[in-house]
């Protein structure tokens, strides 16, 4: 019997040959991530009695969630992650303003296909974009892992998803997202392993693929995969080349310390070489096998789609948006590390251009990073979004969990670009989170009701 996409990810973490879907096992994974949380996670890891950090280089911590410190206690949280990289020796950490978690993990290439990544966020599902196995763990796990540098993790059951043809105009992954969650229920995918094949996927802008494997977090998922292909490899081998000095790279890939890693002992310089780093990229791939064994499988057309929205108060509650057109919103958030990059920014440009927001309508625009940010400022979209009188924020999590910049007032609506609505998300229990594709929150922040954005003028 062939091997999924997880077993077989599980297996080489676990440094084992073969592994199957229900067994325990011991694995190590290759990147640790924290952000704002670092700060618990550390009075948690010292209550172990062990003063260092196992494998300092593996770990990845980001402050994104609460920046810039919006409290006292925020501030003391980031002072202290501040101290603990530079008592631990962190190389990867990324200051305020850098932007959020999964999106510059991203951007700087410091996760790979075929690695697995264990992160103290929910939504590490994200990296199955890469083609990496990405999943969330709690505070005390990540503890455990800075201590011991693995941790025991059970190999999910696959459910396999195939996206067959082209999505239509308008119709985005996001509204392909909620309309799997809707059919199938927020725990429809509860501690599988998510992986998505067929064209409709390969067919997809990289930015496009980014938004699944976020969103499949909302299904109960342990974690999400793309299969990646020539355009990841591309993608990974710029940033490399662009962003990490040769000695730097090569630190990192030899920092892992596990068998699988000595592929790159051999490469040489990838300014030098781009096509054997690619090379290197795609013999570290992992492929499910076609006689894999499958929990279940479920296909899409993808010309049959529609915009999609989820309603209050949970993320399955999900309708055509033709269903609900008209409803009233005070707030539009366009962000987050589900859709806040550079294609979500010009689908909300190209609605707003020439435009104002409705009055009785704010509409915040936090880009994921500050990469983005800089694209997005040199394209002009952040002069045509200040000028249709929308609110740019600082890059990272913003208004997502209700911790600042955006949180509603009592009886208000939002419609988010975000990956949940339940009741209080934002900061206040007492409002309303609809979610939604940048273009239909774009086009609702216009209209100062839920808008097609094809009937917004």
């Amino acid at each position: 019997m062939g091997k999924t996409f997880a077993e077989k990810a599980i297996a080489r973490a676990a440094g084992q040959t073969d592994v199957s879907a229900g067994q325990i096992v011991d694995a190590q994974p290759d990147v640790v991530l924290s952000h704002d949380n670092t700060a618990a996670i550390f009075r948690l890891f010292k209550q172990l009695g062990i003063e260092r950090v196992k494998y300092p280089e593996r770990l990845c911590i980001t402050l994104d969630h609460a920046v810039p410190a919006p409290t006292t206690q925020h501030a003391q949280n980031h002072a202290e992650v501040r101290a603990l990289v530079e008592q631990q020796g962190v190389q990867h950490f990324f200051e305020v303003g850098r932007g959020i978690c999964h999106q510059v993990l991203s951007e700087e290439a410091l996760v790979l296909p075929g690695q697995l990544i264990l992160g103290a966020d929910s939504h590490t599902t994200h990296y199955g974009w890469l083609g990496a196995f990405g999943a969330g763990v709690g505070r005390s796990e990540v503890a455990a892992i800075w201590a011991t540098g693995e941790l025991w993790l059970r190999v999910p059951e696959s459910i396999k998803v195939v996206l067959k043809g082209e999505l239509p105009f308008g119709v985005t992954s996001k509204d392909f997202c909620l309309k799997l969650i809707g059919d199938l229920g927020a725990d429809g995918g509860l501690y599988a392993s998510v992986e998505f094949h067929g064209d409709g996927i390969s067919r997809l802008s990289l930015e496009s693929r980014m938004v699944i494997p976020n969103m499949m977090a909302e299904f109960g998922a342990k974690n999400a995969y793309l299969p990646p292909d020539g355009q990841v490899f591309e993608y990974l081998a710029e940033r490399i080349e662009k962003r990490l000095e040769i000695g730097d790279w090569r630190l990192m890939m030899a920092s892992q310390g596990t068998e699988r890693d000595s592929r790159f002992d051999n490469l040489q310089s990838p300014i030098s070489n781009p096509q054997s780093l690619i090379s290197n990229l795609q013999s570290q791939a992992l492929y499910p096998d076609p006689d894999a064994s499958y929990h279940s499988v479920v296909e899409y057309d993808a010309s049959t789609l529609e915009p999609m929205i989820a309603k209050p108060h949970r993320v399955d509650n999900v309708v055509p948006l033709s269903q609900i057109k008209g409803t009233r919103v005070q707030q539009a958030f366009l962000g987050t590390c589900t859709n806040g990059r550079i294609e979500d920014l010009a689908a909300a440009c190209e609605i707003i251009k020439g435009k104002h927001i409705a009055r009785g309508t704010r509409l915040l625009v936090i880009p994921a990073s500050s990469e983005v940010l800089k694209e997005a400022t040199a394209r002009g979209y952040i002069s045509t979004l200040l000028e249709a009188g929308a609110v740019i924020g600082v890059p990272g999590c913003g208004p997502c969990m209700g911790n600042h910049m955006g949180v509603p007032a009592v009886g208000e609506v939002t419609i988010s670009t975000a990956n949940r609505n339940f009741r209080g998300r934002m900061g206040t229990r007492d409002s309303e989170i609809y979610l939604a594709s940048p273009a239909v929150v774009a086009a609702s922040a216009i209209a100062g009701v839920i808008a097609d954005p094809q009937e917004v003028s």
